[in-house]
């Protein structure tokens, strides 16, 4: 039996390598999940480690455990703001999109593989959703963001999806376990997850901002304990009651998120950092379950298999979706083209071989060649096509809080930090020309790097960080003044 503590240098051995493998990832324009895999891949039990694993019920548990954190963390860090106008276009594609791309992939599926309908469909079902960190952690190591509405609609596409493509590969699977089952099942199925998941997300993610202002911990270190129980429970209960988990935990991320609470910045780093430990650790042990000998035999089926889904499904199911939408060719072309896949499917994948699904074997192994291969060739080529379809914008990093704000609940008055969007009327204003109610005070401004106090003739600029002092009842006025834009196409 090994000592705990070589089971230990073994996973620090691996944690390590995977953070220096970030490094050249994001100097190569390559995800890091791509190198995380090969990490697992050479430390497993045909490469260099010798580590042998083989326990689909072990890296499924860990894979949903990382699921709700990383949703989570996507909802935290998700601008309502931002991504409410694109709200309708985002959801058609996070559960529409969703569907058509699985039956698109079933169908091919079914006829390239001489699998049964509902095999295929459960093919498809399992590679349909994105992965938005993947895709914009490339962006940002090119230094290239994306025009108008395009990055807010696929940020909350990729971080939505995820709870539809689980409702289709659970659906499915009870389709072939259960021999009275039929597809009438799925429509009370669908609503009661979605409902159950949609209400218990948001009574527990307003309920988090109830008690954190209230609980007066002593330590600020519970509060992120506090958070992290909070996603425990919230899976828990949703999932132990028929709804969906993964929409639950998302919806209550994104309800504090955007919510004022008492260390807010602080909980939002750590559960930054925790996201990208559950990543590595999810990718280093899929890549540890899988056989590379067992990918030799299906790597041309596969590669037909991806190759439809990159230039036919996700394509098809996104133009249709958005074919009356305010939004010119090449941007419904830029979206078609991120439909980079990444640890949901090899997790959902684990599902079926759980659930001794026939070819399930097969199944998985496809998955990861399906994911595998979209990594390099969609996760390499993204800033390339987005220069050639024009949609490129300079890349502009989110500016560093000026000061730690919580909530105070004793005074009148309070002090808010603002962010000025690029379309604000107010960019190129003096401060003396906003109009800002009697009494307010603009304590700090922060621009490019730099803070300084500014007086009456400060003129503003775009992406500047604004900390004021105001009566809690103006703060409502100020902020549309400050925040207003125009509509984002």
């Amino acid at each position: 039996m090994i000592g705990v503590e070589y089971i230990f240098v073994g996973a620090g051995v691996l944690l390590l390598l995977s953070i220096i493998a970030s490094k050249t990832s994001g100097r190569l324009g390559v995800p890091s999940l791509l190198f995380f895999l090969i990490i697992g891949m050479l430390a497993g039990s045909e490469g260099l480690g010798r580590i042998h694993f083989e326990d689909p019920w072990l890296a499924q548990s860990l894979g949903v455990l990382a699921l709700a954190f990383i949703l989570f963390s996507g909802g935290l860090d998700t601008d309502w703001k931002v991504v409410r106008q694109v709200v309708w276009k985002g959801i058609a594609l996070s559960t529409l999109g969703v569907v058509g791309t699985a039956c698109l992939v079933g169908w091919f599926s079914t006829m390239l593989l001489n699998l049964s309908l509902f095999e295929g469909f459960l093919l498809g079902a399992i590679v349909s959703s994105t992965d938005a960190a993947a895709v914009f952690s490339i962006l940002r190591s090119k230094k290239v963001s994306l025009k108008g509405s395009l990055k807010p609609l696929l940020e909350l596409e990729s971080g939505s999806n995820d709870p539809m493509a689980v409702f289709l590969t659970i659906g499915f699977i009870h389709l072939l376990t259960q021999t009275d089952a039929s597809l009438v099942d799925f429509v009370p199925m669908f609503f009661s997850q979605m409902a159950l998941g949609g209400a218990f997300g948001y009574g527990m993610g307003r309920g988090a901002v109830f008690v954190a202002n209230r609980l007066r911990l002593e330590y600020e270190g519970l509060y992120s304990v506090f958070t992290l129980t909070l996603v425990l429970l919230t899976y828990g209960i949703t999932a132990s009651l028929g709804g969906n988990g993964f929409l639950a935990v998302y919806l209550a991320g994104l309800v504090m998120g955007n919510s004022d609470f008492v260390h807010k910045r602080s909980i939002i780093r750590f559960h930054d950092g925790l996201a990208w430990l559950m990543q590595i650790a999810m990718f280093l042990t899929l890549g540890l379950l899988v056989f590379p000998s067992r990918l030799i035999p299906i790597a041309g089926i596969s590669l037909l298999v991806s190759l439809f889904l990159m230039f036919v499904a996700r394509p098809v199911s996104v133009l249709v979706l958005l074919l009356f939408a305010k939004m010119d060719f090449r941007g419904k072309a830029m979206v078609s083209w991120v439909g980079l896949r990444g640890a949901v499917p090899i997790v959902l994948a684990t599902f079926p071989l759980l659930a001794r699904v026939p070819n399930a074997e097969m199944i998985f192994n496809i998955v990861f060649f399906i994911v595998f291969t979209s990594v390099v060739f969609q996760g390499t080529s993204i800033p390339i096509v987005a220069r050639w379809l024009r949609v490129d914008a300079p890349f502009l990093p989110k500016p560093q809080p000026l000061l730690e704000i919580g909530p105070s609940c004793n005074i009148a008055n309070e002090l808010v930090e603002i962010t000025i969007p690029p379309s604000s009327p107010a960019v190129g204003k003096q401060v003396v020309e906003l109009g800002l109610p009697p009494g307010t005070l603009i304590v700090l401004i922060s621009r490019n790097g730099e803070s300084f106090v500014p007086g009456g003739g400060t003129v503003l600029a775009e992406n500047d960080s604004v900390l004021f002092l105001a009566e809690r009842a103006d703060i409502g006025r100020i902020r549309s003044i400050l925040e207003r834009s125009g509509e984002m196409r």
